[in-house]
């Protein structure tokens, strides 16, 4: 897989800087996050990949069947389109921690590929995620530093399911934070705080 697989924005790092991986939620797009992110590390590299699964005319990073119910063949195979890309751009700036950050289904595309391909991703903010399944025992996630926002109220990342990832990341010896508003599945103040201090931090 190549660097160009997705439709993209893109910013060099400088020297010595991070390099951050965009997702944008469904129906959004690589501009999303990607002003963003700049404001919070100005000097990361940022990459923010388009999905490339239409849904009614909504971008998305695979196909789904229902709400919460996925196409698990389909996710295999992004997943792995995914991986490459990241992969690619890796491998264009050797040395540069590699730290991943979405939204609802960018969210979900990420921790799906952090599942299969844990060495991809040295830091991981995941928004709202929903993982509907129990991911089997991954040792390269120890050591993994993963935050994990959610809404208390958020009708498509319930509670339990959101309770059960961040309890996955841990039995899997990686450093989990969580940051949970009263609210339901749009992103708050509090989220954007706790994302900058996690991506900025040492």
């Amino acid at each position: 897989m190549t660097a160009s697989a997705y439709l993209h924005r893109f910013k060099a790092p400088s020297p010595g800087a991070p390099l951050i991986f965009a997702f944008h939620g469904t129906g959004g797009d690589e501009n999303q996050f990607f002003g963003l992110m700049a404001q919070i590390l100005p000097e990361a590299g940022l990459i923010a990949p388009r999905g490339d699964v239409s849904e009614h005319g909504a971008n998305r990073y695979f196909r789904r069947t229902g709400e919460g119910v996925y196409d698990m063949p389909d996710l295999a195979a992004r997943v792995e389109k995914m991986a490459g890309f990241i992969a690619a751009h890796k491998a264009a700036h050797p040395g540069a921690p590699v730290f991943g950050m979405g939204y609802s289904n960018g969210a979900n595309i990420l921790a799906a590929v952090m599942l299969t391909h844990p060495d991809l991703i040295d830091r991981a903010a995941l928004l709202h995620p929903l993982i509907p399944w129990t991911p089997q025992d991954q040792p390269g996630l120890k050591g993994k530093r993963i935050l994990i926002t959610a809404g208390q109220r958020d009708p498509i990342c319930p509670t339990p399911l959101t309770e059960a990832l961040a309890a996955y990341f841990t039995a899997q010896g990686a450093e989990v934070a969580k940051t949970v508003h009263s609210g339901g599945h749009d992103l708050q103040q509090s989220e954007l705080v706790a994302l900058q201090d996690f991506l900025s931090a040492a």
